[in-house]
C-alpha cells in the first residue's frame, strides 16, 4: 500500500470520482447512441450539471424507441401500416420511432408474426404487402347473407355480409404444390370445433369444411413458413379460425379465387 490515508474517507472519495466517471461515460454513451443532444457541464468546469427530469424523460423515451432496432423493410413497412390503417401512428420516413416500434409490433402480433419486437423483417414486409394488395371487391360476394372469401394469390381471407367487409383481410396459408386448393363457389357442409384428420393424425380446431376433406380451420403449424402449405385446406390463426367459426352456419357460401404463387 503506497502512502495512508483514514480507509473510509478515501472508499468515499474514490466512490465519488468513479460515480461522477460514470455518469459522464453513461451520458456520454446514450447521446453517442443517437438518443438526442443533452447540455452538460464539463466536470472540469468546477459545477455538476443538474439532469433535470425532462431531459431523463427525453433520453428514457428516445432509448425505448432505440431499443427497437431499424429493419430491412422499415419505410416500405410504414408505408403499408399507413395503408391499412388502425395500428396506430405511422411517419413513412425509413426511421424507427417509438410510435413506429409500437404499431409494428402491434401488426405483429395481431397476425403471428415471431418474434414481435418491431424489427421490419421480411416475414412482417411480406404479410403486410400481401394484405395492402387485397382488394376485398375481387371476392365478388352475395349481396345478401355472409360470404367467406379466399384470396389464394395473396394468401388472404376475410368475410363480406350483404356485399360488404365484415371482417378484414387476414392472412391464410392453402394447399402447397400437388394439394392445390380449388378455386370456386362452394357451401360450408360440416362444423365441428375439433375435428380428427384420419390420413394425417392430427386434430383441426375449428374445423369448417366447404369442398370434399378440405375446409377452414386453425393452423397446426406455424403459419408464416413459407415453405409449407397445407393439404388443400385454408389454415388460420387461432383467434381467426374461433372468429370464424363463430360467424359460420351450414350453407353459407365461400368464394376462393387466385391461385397461389408456385401452384
Amino acid at each position: 500500500m503506497c502512502g495512508h490515508q483514514h480507509p473510509w474517507g478515501g472508499i468515499r472519495l474514490a466512490t465519488r470520482r468513479v460515480s461522477a466517471r460514470l455518469t459522464g461515460a453513461v451520458l456520454a454513451a446514450l447521446v453517442g447512441g443517437g438518443l438526442g443532444a443533452v447540455a452538460l457541464t464539463p466536470a472540469s468546469a468546477g459545477a455538476a450539471a443538474p439532469v433535470t427530469a425532462a431531459v431523463t424523460t427525453s433520453v428514457v423515451t428516445k432509448a425505448a424507441a432505440a431499443s427497437c432496432a431499424t429493419g430491412k423493410y422499415q419505410k416500405k413497412v410504414e408505408g403499408y401500416l399507413k395503408q391499412l390503417g388502425g395500428y396506430g401512428t405511422v411517419t413513412v420516413d425509413g426511421k424507427q420511432s417509438t410510435a413506429d416500434c409500437a404499431a409494428i409490433v402491434k401488426f405483429q402480433k395481431r397476425f403471428g408474426i415471431q418474434p414481435a419486437k418491431g424489427l421490419a423483417g421480411p416475414t412482417t414486409y411480406d404479410v403486410a404487402k400481401r394484405l395492402a394488395a387485397t382488394k376485398t371487391s375481387a371476392c365478388k360476394p352475395k349481396k345478401k347473407g355472409i360470404t367467406f372469401c379466399v384470396d389464394l394469390t395473396n394468401q388472404t381471407t376475410w368475410v363480406m355480409k350483404n356485399g360488404k367487409p365484415h371482417t378484414k383481410p387476414t392472412v391464410t396459408r392453402t394447399g402447397y404444390a400437388g394439394y392445390r386448393t380449388p378455386a370456386g363457389t362452394f357451401s360450408i357442409n360440416k362444423r365441428t370445433k375439433k375435428e380428427w384428420s384420419d390420413p394425417y393424425e392430427v386434430w383441426l380446431p375449428y374445423w369448417q369444411r366447404f369442398i370434399g376433406g378440405r375446409g377452414f380451420h386453425q393452423t397446426t403449424t406455424y403459419i408464416h413458413d413459407k415453405w409449407r402449405g397445407s393439404h388443400g385446406c385454408v389454415n388460420l390463426l387461432q383467434s381467426d379460425a374461433k372468429l370464424y367459426y363463430g360467424i359460420g352456419k351450414i350453407g353459407m357460401t365461400v368464394k376462393v379465387f387466385g391461385r397461389r404463387p408456385g401452384t
